[in-house]
C-alpha cells in the first residue's frame, strides 16, 4: 500500500548563521539583494527590509572580486544594524571568488557547472566552509549546466541531478554535511520533475541534504506568485523542501510574504490518503490521464465531467487519492475547493499550491474554485493562470522574468512594465525578461523572444535562443522587440 501522507522528508540539519534549517526546524524563508554588491549602504538598506518582512536568510551576488571583497564591509554594516540575518554569497563564473566570500558570509552557493572536477577547487572550497562554520549550497540552474553534462544529458531534469549529485558524492567523501541542494528552472515540470528525481537519487545513496525550493523568472504580480505557487506547492505536497524563495520581479521584501504563506500553508498540513497507480504521474515524463487534452475553467462547458472537491486540510492528497481510485482510469475529472480568504493574493496563492499540482501530474481536466466574496471575473483569471502555470492550456502572454540582483544594469521592474503593457494582449507568446547574461539565454531557453541586459544601457534580443540584435541602446530595445515579433508573424493588433 502506498500512502500519501503530508510529512516531511527527513534531512539532517545546517546551520545558516544564526538560523538553522532542516531537521524537524520549519521551512525557512529567504530573498536575494537586488543593490550593487559594491554600495555597502544600499545593500545593508535593502537586507534590513528583507529581515523587517520577515526574512532570516538573504543573498547577494558576488560576480567578482570587488563584490566578493565587499561582502566583508556588508556584513559588518549588517551586524552594526543590530541585524543577525544570515548571509548568503551568490557566485557565478568565477570559482575563486568563492573563496573569497566564504571568509565573510554564513553560506556560499555555487553553481557546478561553473566547475571543474579535476582541479580540486572544489575540495578546496569545502575545506574553507568547514574549518570557518560556513554552510554550501549546490545549486543546479537548468539553463547553466557544464558542457560534458550537457553534451551527455541534454538540458534535462536528469542533467540537472546528474550535475548535483556529482558534487554531492564529493561533500560525502569528504565528510562534510552542511550542504543545501537546489534545482532551479523557470519551467514548473522541469522543476518539479528534477527535485523527485533528486530525491530519489539522494534517498538511493542515502543521503539527507536539506533542499532549497524555487522556481527562477517566476515574474511579478499574481502571475508571479501563482506561477511559484505551484511548483513549490507540488513539492511541499511531496513533504520535499527546507527552505523556499519565491523569486519575483519586485521589490525583494515583497517575496517573503509570499513564501511565509506558502511555508505556513503547508506547517501543519494533516491526514493520509491512500494512492493506487502511483507510476500514472511520472516525474520525467508527462502523461494525461484521461483524453482531455485543453483542460477546463468552472465556466466552460464539463460534460462528462466528474467533480471531486477537496474537504480536508490537505486537499492535494485527498484529492489525488480520489481520482486514482476512481472506478474508471480514464474518467474526466474536476478538481473544486471552497476558499473563504479575504486576500485575492492569499486565496491565488493557496489555490495554486493545492490544485496546481494535480495538473502538472496529468490527473485533472478541469478546475473550480469556490471564493464567495471575490468577483467572478477575477477567480476565473486565477484558474487560468494556475492552468499555464501547471503548462497545460496557455492563455496569455508568459514572462519569463529574472528578479533581477546585482548584476542587473537595468531597472527591470519598470522595463517588465511596459513590454507587458505592447504586448500582453498576444497570447500564446513566451517573451523571457532577463536582467543579464549570466543565466539568461539560458533560463529563458523555451521563450519565443528574449530581452536581455547586455551592459549599462544596453539590451539583446533573442530569437529562441538565436541572438539577433546584440547591444542595442535601451531606448531602442522596446520597439526593436516588437519589430522582431512582427517579422516573424507573431504580433496581432491589440483588440
Amino acid at each position: 500500500m502506498n500512502l500519501s501522507e503530508y510529512r516531511r522528508r527527513p534531512t539532517c540539519e545546517v546551520r545558516i548563521g544564526g538560523t538553522t534549517i532542516g531537521g524537524t526546524h520549519p521551512v525557512a524563508v529567504q530573498s536575494m539583494t537586488n543593490t550593487d554588491t559594491c554600495d555597502t549602504e544600499a545593500s545593508v538598506a535593502q537586507i534590513a527590509r528583507i529581515a523587517r518582512a520577515g526574512g532570516p536568510i538573504v543573498r547577494l551576488t558576488a560576480q567578482g572580486r570587488r563584490e566578493g571583497e565587499n561582502l566583508a564591509a556588508i556584513a559588518r554594516g549588517v551586524r552594526e544594524a543590530g541585524l543577525d540575518t544570515a548571509l548568503v554569497a551568490d557566485i557565478h563564473f568565477v570559482p575563486e571568488i568563492a573563496s573569497i566570500a566564504a571568509q565573510y558570509v554564513d553560506k556560499v552557493r555555487i553553481n557546478p557547472g561553473n566547475y571543474r572536477t579535476d582541479r580540486g577547487e572544489f575540495e578546496a572550497l569545502v575545506e574553507q566552509c568547514r574549518r570557518r562554520g560556513v554552510a554550501l549550497r549546490i545549486g543546479v540552474n537548468h539553463g547553466s549546466l557544464a558542457k560534458r553534462i550537457f553534451d551527455r544529458w541534454g538540458d534535462t531534469p536528469e542533467g540537472m541531478v546528474v550535475s548535483a549529485m556529482e558534487f554531492l558524492r564529493i561533500c560525502r567523501r569528504l565528510d562534510f554535511d552542511q550542504v543545501v541542494v537546489s534545482m532551479k528552472s523557470s519551467n514548473t515540470r522541469v522543476m518539479v520533475a528534477a527535485y523527485r528525481l533528486l530525491v530519489e537519487a539522494m534517498d538511493a545513496e542515502g543521503m539527507r541534504y536539506p533542499i532549497h525550493l524555487g522556481v527562477t523568472e517566476a515574474g511579478n504580480g499574481l502571475e508571479g506568485r501563482i506561477k511559484s505557487a505551484v511548483g513549490i506547492g507540488a513539492l511541499l505536497a511531496d513533504g520535499i523542501g527546507d527552505t523556499i524563495r519565491v523569486s519575483l520581479t519586485e521589490a525583494p521584501e515583497h517575496e517573503i510574504p509570499v513564501a511565509r504563506l506558502l511555508a505556513d500553508h503547508f506547517a501543519a498540513r494533516p491526514g493520509h490518503f491512500e494512492v493506487l497507480h502511483p507510476e500514472r504521474y511520472s516525474p520525467t515524463r508527462y502523461r494525461r490521464r484521461s483524453a482531455v487534452q485543453v483542460p477546463v475553467v468552472h465556466d466552460e462547458p464539463q460534460e462528462g465531467f466528474r467533480t471531486i472537491e477537496a474537504l480536508s486540510g490537505n486537499p492535494t492528497a485527498e484529492l489525488r487519492a480520489a481520482i486514482l481510485n476512481l472506478d474508471r482510469a480514464d474518467e474526466p475529472v474536476t478538481v473544486a475547493r471552497r476558499y473563504d480568504e479575504s486576500s485575492l493574493e492569499a486565496l491565488a496563492v493557496k489555490a495554486a499550491a493545492d490544485l496546481g499540482p494535480l495538473f502538472l501530474d496529468g490527473l485533472a481536466d478541469g478546475i473550480r474554485i469556490e471564493a464567495p466574496g471575490h468577483p467572478e471575473a477575477a477567480i476565473r483569471d486565477i484558474e487560468l493562470m494556475i492552468l499555464q502555470a501547471a503548462r497545460v492550456r496557455f492563455s496569455r502572454t508568459e514572462y519569463i522574468a529574472c528578479p533581477s540582483c546585482g548584476r542587473t544594469l537595468y531597472d527591470i521592474e519598470k522595463r517588465l512594465a511596459e513590454i507587458k503593457a505592447r504586448t500582453s494582449h498576444l497570447s500564446n507568446l513566451r517573451i523571457g525578461v532577463m536582467g543579464c547574461i549570466v543565466n539568461g539565454p539560458g533560463e529563458m531557453a523555451d521563450a519565443d523572444y528574449g530581452y536581455v541586459g547586455a551592459g549599462p544601457g544596453r539590451i539583446t534580443l533573442y530569437k529562441g535562443r538565436e541572438v539577433v540584435a546584440r547591444n542595442i541602446p535601451q531606448e531602442e530595445a522596446l520597439d526593436r522587440l516588437v519589430e522582431l515579433i512582427r517579422e516573424h508573424g507573431d504580433w496581432t493588433d491589440p483588440a
